[in-house]
């Protein structure tokens, strides 16, 4: 970790995982607007480098993954609708990205994970978390109403009743709960976090990417509706039977050997 770099986020690649980190500690990496926007252009930096299988979002600090929007701009930007329309164009277009990003995404959380924080979080394909996790939504505390998409992948996440539960009250949950509601896929101790976190990821990143990358848009459809392959989908499962991938797993099988997948 750059732990010099001065830029409130930034990007770090190594072993095929593109490492975005969110770096204002002095605020608990709360996110202002142009945070925002340089985090949906990190994530496009990431889905066209070739080199990058996987991304995680982490922060510098152990204390906060992000505690959520930086009020200093509640009462300029976002005081007015059309500026409120503005910054919330901005969330919901960094949603968009890390959701439909081609690449699979893992939040890494350690401290505070709270509103836009949260959302981050939430969007991302898998959120693992030491015990000092905090989670929370909280714009019922504030007087404001969450973003559909943003909603909508809460609900898919922990359906509708603990969706509820999270945004009508506000309330902070902690690791354990968290895990109960399957608002974060793993609880790890401190020490270990990051060694999980990216051994996992490594795990992704030794499969066929065809796969996993096809898998992921699958999902994603079926997530928003469809229960039938599209062209596009039907498409996408003929084209891997046809795939150099397939034919190194394939050989890699049966002759019992590690496969070396080149698909990037």
């Amino acid at each position: 970790m750059n732990l010099t770099n001065q830029k409130n986020v930034f990007l770090e690649v190594e072993d095929d995982i593109g490492t975005i980190y969110i770096n204002r500690p002095e605020k608990r990496n709360a996110l202002t607007y142009d945070m925002w926007l340089d985090l949906a252009d990190l994530v496009d930096a990431c889905n066209s480098n070739p080199e990058i299988k996987v991304i995680i979002f982490r922060s510098t600090t152990g204390k906060a993954f992000s505690a959520g929007a930086d009020i200093g701009e509640f009462k300029t930007m976002r005081y007015t609708a059309e500026g409120a329309e503005k910054y919330n164009d901005a969330t919901m277009v960094l949603e968009e990205k890390i959701a439909q990003s081609i690449k699979p995404s893992i939040a890494m959380i350690s401290g505070f994970c709270v509103g836009g924080g949260c959302e981050i979080a939430v969007a991302c394909d898998f959120r693992f978390s030491d015990s000092t996790g905090r989670f929370g939504i909280t714009p019922a505390k504030l007087g404001l109403i969450y973003n559909t998409p943003g909603t909508k992948n809460l609900v898919d996440l922990v359906g509708p009743s603990n969706a509820k539960d999270i945004l009508f009250t506000g309330r902070i949950i902690n690791a354990e709960e968290a895990m109960q509601m399957g608002l974060i896929n793993r609880m790890i101790e401190p020490v270990q976090l990051e060694q999980e976190t990216y051994e996992f990821a490594r795990l992704i990143c030794q499969n066929a990417q065809m796969a996993v990358r096809g898998s992921k848009t699958i999902i994603n459809k079926v997530l928003h509706g469809d229960v039938k392959d599209s062209e596009e989908t039907a498409e996408l499962v003929l084209q891997s039977f046809v795939s150099d991938d397939y034919r190194e797993g394939v050989s890699a099988f049966l002759e019992k050997r590690k496969p070396n997948f080149n698909y990037r």
